[in-house]
């Protein structure tokens, strides 16, 4: 079994910023109601004309470009996203195509807001067996287009975006060192978009009543949030034979500042060792880790052999958390 790390990351974010000044414009609400209950301050907006396929091989560019890797060399591509181009064909097929990645397998994978982590899981193992050497995992999504507007509990919450990464083996000691994923379907309908589905496909009624829009139980969604977050991190370092005290940088899903300041109480860490860039993105949903972790690479935050913790939580319901010992270079030949 090999060791499996991340050799480069990289991110892209829409041109267009919405602040909480212009949404005062659209909505019920104010700039201090915001950042008051969110953190948030701003978000990126994607164009009506621009697909999260667009968003994903922006972020995949960069990621290839900081990995000293083509295109042509990866095995394979996954893509965490909510919000595909098409229900099929995989939107993961799209990118790998427009890299020009010819011989490269490609599927996506939905898991919310923990889309990445899940992903970064999967592709592991892929590596870790030998199967593949090169994999590209790319987190992106584009829920602004899902929003209804005059909805202020969530209109708030989202922006759009997308964050990559190349996993590669990389030497012994290094690299992931643990995951914990999980999932409790019974909470399904505390965040989701009701119609446009199979089940409940879209009409003229679903699209007067705004079914096609996200709906989400606000006060569920973060006492699970509160609740898991911390405890997930836990479990996964645990799993990996570390402790609290063994953590360099923390980089949550950037959902609600309440939440992530719930999680530094319970891990017992100091704020400065937490990546945190939602005020000025809001929750970027399966992009928000990766988009996080590229710039604390970027920004020098992150050193050789530091233990960095990702964890973050979604609608399905889903959880999850990825421990590793930052090794930038090092690859195996």
């Amino acid at each position: 079994m090999y060791q499996v790390g991340i050799v480069g990351t990289g991110s892209y974010v829409p041109e267009d910023v919405l602040t909480n000044a212009d949404l005062e414009k659209i909505v019920d609400t104010s700039d201090e109601w915001i950042v008051n209950r969110t953190g948030i301050r701003e978000r990126r907006i994607a164009g009506q004309d621009t697909p999260v396929s667009e968003l994903c091989y922006q972020a995949a560019v960069r990621a290839l470009e900081a990995a000293r890797i083509t295109a042509a060399e990866l095995d394979l591509v996954i893509v965490a996203t909510i919000t595909p181009d098409y229900i099929f064909p995989a939107t993961a097929c799209l990118v790998a195509d427009r890299l020009g990645a010819k011989k490269a397998a490609a599927f996506d994978l939905g898991a919310g807001c923990t889309g990445f982590i899940y992903g970064i899981t999967v592709a592991s193992q892929f590596i870790a067996t030998g199967l593949y050497c090169n994999v590209l995992v790319i987190g992106a999504d584009a829920l602004t287009k899902l929003l209804n507007w005059e909805d202020r509990n969530t209109s708030v919450l989202f922006g759009d975006g997308a964050g990559a990464a190349v996993l590669q083996p990389v030497e012994e000691g290094y690299g992931f060192l643990s995951f914990e994923l999980g999932s409790d379907g019974s909470g399904a309908e505390l965040l989701y978009v009701p119609a446009g589905g199979l089940k409940t496909p879209a009409t003229v009624e679903t699209l007067t009543q705004k079914l096609n829009t996200i709906h989400m139980a606000g006060r569920e969604v973060f006492k699970f949030a509160v609740k898991i977050m911390g405890e997930t991190a836990i479990r996964a370092l645990e799993r990996a034979g570390l402790t609290k005290k063994d953590i360099d940088l923390l980089i949550p899903h950037q959902a609600n500042l309440r939440i992530v300041d719930a999680a530094i109480r319970r891990l017992g860490i100091s704020p400065d060792k937490v990546v945190l860039n939602l005020d000025r993105y809001g929750n970027m949903s399966a992009a928000s880790i990766p988009v996080a972790l590229d710039e604390a690479v970027k920004t020098g935050r992150i050193a050789q052999g530091d233990i960095l913790v990702m964890v973050g939580f979604g609608a399905g319901l889903t959880w999850g958390a990825a421990i590793l010992r930052w090794a930038m270079r090092g690859a195996l030949e």
